[in-house]
């Protein structure tokens, strides 16, 4: 059941009143039960793999407690919370040529958000062993932690701390919460349904047909990958994010206007932020951070990165992927004393807004080469991508209009996006600094008011008619 469909705004609004009308001390025995039924609705074969994995960590984190300090104690009971990751989601990509029966088998399996919720419960067992959390006797608590409904398909992957705190400590209604929700929800709505929507086709063209195109109409095709890319999975958190805090709970942003970034380093603070900082405790600092000599730190953060690469898949483009991330941040490390000379023998100062423009814009060079590996569906494929863009090169007027003309946009379609993409990216930008999330709710009526007839104008009028798409990150 996708959020984007009437059947989930029904189930939630049932979900929301039946929760509400729920004696405080047994809400959470409506939360367990909505987000294992929603859960059933993927298939009962994908519920029980989530319980296995409810029971495993959780019997892992009593286990775990009474044995801190065992470094292979923590080891065992990570290695049992992946053994349904690395078994469902890469046992296909590695043995797929091989077994090609089995492998139609297990893809109608394979979970959906299975890697949301194992990350959930490794950073559980981290939490437990660490000492910084206590492990939890609830089971049922336990077990609507790492499914609640609105974040078990595509994350924010919220801390073990967080949620559990929250729901052991009841709460009443907060109709102030509940109305930034609402109003989270529908523009995460508007997101998804009318700005990622509307650029599906645009976006894979360049990759789905490359040989047909100019090498213009190619690089406008990345392009446009790229903001459907942002806009896709902001939409979705948001959605997520407005449903938990209509249910009362706090959830943090998981983007803050990524696309303003002025380095790499800045880029991952602000997209996905809860998967970025997941690495950054459970890998990174583990590995022993920046704490160590310049090799080990930039050692640590290829590996750090290499991870990100194959959690999203086991593809080598997804590889390259994280290891160019990896590269970035190496380099913007070990040069950072020789930029900051260059800066000042520059006429433009490097925090001037100039100068930033220029971070900003070279920021977004290499992480668009980065979302070309991302979305090919191979190395040598992304290759090929690259390859056709240089076709024509240098661009003109003329070709970016041909280029335009070749994707099959007209006045209307352009119309239509424009309206869409500008204001998703102006009110991006003015909530730069805390994510819409947290933007949106503590603004003055009247605006808080023009957005959301906004949003529901366009959700109405300027989402595509054919309906919606599957979320990318659907497949993670």
């Amino acid at each position: 059941m996708q959020f984007t469909s009437f059947a989930y705004v029904g189930f939630f609004a049932a979900v929301f009143a039946v929760y509400w009308a729920a004696p405080a001390r047994l809400r959470w025995a409506v939360g367990l039960a909505a987000s294992l039924g929603f859960y059933a609705l993927f298939g009962l074969p994908m519920l029980a793999v989530l319980a296995l994995c409810i029971a495993v960590s959780y019997a892992g984190g009593l286990w775990l407690e009474a044995r801190r300090g065992q470094k292979r104690a923590l080891a065992l009971c990570v290695l049992a919370a992946l053994l349904p990751l690395l078994f469902f989601k890469y046992f296909n990509g590695l043995f797929g040529a091989y077994a090609p029966k089995a492998v139609t088998a297990f893809s109608l399996m394979m979970p959906v958000g299975l890697s949301f919720f194992t990350f959930k419960t490794v950073a559980y067992l981290a939490e437990v062993y660490k000492g910084t959390l206590d492990a939890c006797r609830h089971v049922g608590q336990y077990a609507l932690y790492v499914s609640f409904f609105p974040q078990v398909s595509m994350g924010p992957i919220q801390r073990p701390g967080d949620l559990l705190g929250q729901l052991a400590a009841p709460h009443d209604f907060d109709a102030q919460q509940a109305l930034g929700g609402a109003q989270i929800v529908l523009w995460g709505y508007f997101e998804k349904l009318v700005v990622a929507d509307n650029l599906v086709y645009y976006g894979a063209a360049g990759f789905g047909r490359a040989d047909q195109l100019i090498g213009c109409s190619v690089f406008l095709s990345t392009v446009f990958y790229a903001v459907r890319l942002y806009a896709d999975f902001a939409g979705y958190s948001h959605i997520a994010i407005g449903c938990m805090r209509l249910l009362g709970f706090s959830v943090p942003e998981n983007f803050r206007a990524p696309y303003t970034a002025a380095s790499v380093r800045e880029f991952w603070n602000r997209w996905h932020i809860s998967l970025s900082s997941w690495l950054r405790d459970y890998i990174y600092i583990p590995l022993g951070g920046s704490r160590c000599g310049t090799v080990r730190t930039c050692g640590n953060l290829l590996v750090t990165f290499l991870v990100s690469g194959l959690w999203h898949g086991v593809g080598l483009q997804f590889a390259v992927w994280g290891l160019l991330h990896g590269c970035y941040l190496v380099i913007g490390r070990l040069t950072e004393p020789l930029r900051g000379r260059l800066w000042q023998h520059s006429p433009i100062r490097r925090e001037s807004l100039p100068g930033r423009v220029v971070r900003v814009a070279v920021t977004l060079m290499f992480v668009w080469i980065g979302w070309v590996f991302f979305a090919a569906d191979s190395l040598p494929h992304a290759l090929t991508v690259f390859a056709r863009m240089t076709d024509g090169f240098p661009y003109t007027l003329q070709t970016l209009k041909n280029g335009v003309v070749m994707l099959g946009f007209n006045q209307v379609m352009v119309l239509r996006i424009a309206i869409s993409v500008v204001p998703f990216f102006a009110v991006d930008l003015a909530a730069r600094r805390e994510g819409a999330a947290d933007w949106l709710p503590n603004q003055k009526k009247w605006l808080r008011l023009l957005l959301c007839y906004f949003a529901l104008a366009a959700i109405l009028f300027n989402a595509p008619y054919e309906g919606t798409t599957d979320p990318i990150y659907f497949q993670f």
